[in-house]
């Protein structure tokens, strides 16, 4: 299959890398289009002001590629509209570094990227391992790797995705006899408070760090999550779309009078 693959931890990142190197040996061809630097929590953000320049950077057996100075929505936009001669059968972004669950995805560069490919109408799937942010540079991808190069073939032989849909995939940071299987459900809806450290800097002017969070899952504990099953050793997949509207409530705004 011909697959386009992109992150937004960088090209130099070992999650792309590992992921490269999976889909290569499962027999697919694939373009890497992917961030010359870290973009993690850019959301969908793309470049309007700046030029995007970008090099091609070669570095096999490990990863080669196009490097792209700007965010990962942009990779898969210049990736498709002026990179690539064909259009990619599919796109994956990852393997990230953190999960991304619950309202994370909005700040995700990695789930942006394949939201971008699914508003071209690419089948697009994110892929994040439940590394901390403490987690070691040389994190073990491997068998998250392996998964996510399993399920091009898979979602291609059910006929594709559904219009405006991406699928969502995070992995435990287990060993493959650790994990306890895959599961799919929902994205949860988190209450979190955002720790933001005071700090004085050597010219004694003040700054803030946000160093930490507590998440707590709003959802009811009898409904599965996606939080919550991954930090139980589930695999966990989400469908998800880009369509932000609320059809409950457009309902609603019809039958409003109003007043000009």
């Amino acid at each position: 299959m011909n697959i386009l693959l992109t992150n937004d931890d960088g090209i130099y990142a070992d999650g792309i890398a590992a992921l490269y190197q999976a889909l290569r040996a499962s027999g697919h061809d694939v373009v890497v289009v992917a961030p010359n630097s870290q973009q993690s929590a850019v959301g969908h953000a793309i470049t309007v002001s700046d030029p995007l320049r970008v090099d091609y950077i070669e570095m096999e057996p490990r990863i080669s590629g196009y490097a792209v100075q700007g965010t990962p929505a942009d990779c898969v936009k210049i990736a498709v509209n002026a990179l690539l001669e064909q259009k990619p059968e599919m796109v994956l972004s990852g393997i990230n570094h953190g999960a991304n669950t619950g309202h994370h995805i909005i700040y995700s560069g990695t789930v942006s990227a394949a939201t971008e490919a699914t508003m071209f109408g690419i089948p697009s799937l994110a892929v994040s391992l439940d590394l901390s942010s403490m987690s070691g540079p040389k994190s073990d991808f491997t068998e998250a790797a392996r998964f996510a190069a399993t399920l091009p073939e898979m979602v291609k032989q059910r006929g594709g995705l559904p219009v405006g849909t991406l699928l969502n995939v995070n992995v435990p940071a287990l060993a493959a006899g650790q994990i306890k299987g895959v599961k799919v459900c929902k994205q949860a809806r988190f209450r979190h408070a955002d720790i933001y450290e005071k700090r004085i800097d050597p010219r004694n002017r003040v700054y803030y760090w946000l160093n930490d969070e507590e998440v707590v899952v709003a959802d009811p504990p009898e409904i599965d999550t996606d939080y919550r099953l991954l930090k139980a050793g589930y695999i966990v997949l989400t469908p998800i779309q880009y369509d932000l509207t609320d059809y409950e409530m457009l309902t609603q705004l019809n039958g409003w009078t109003y007043d000009l």
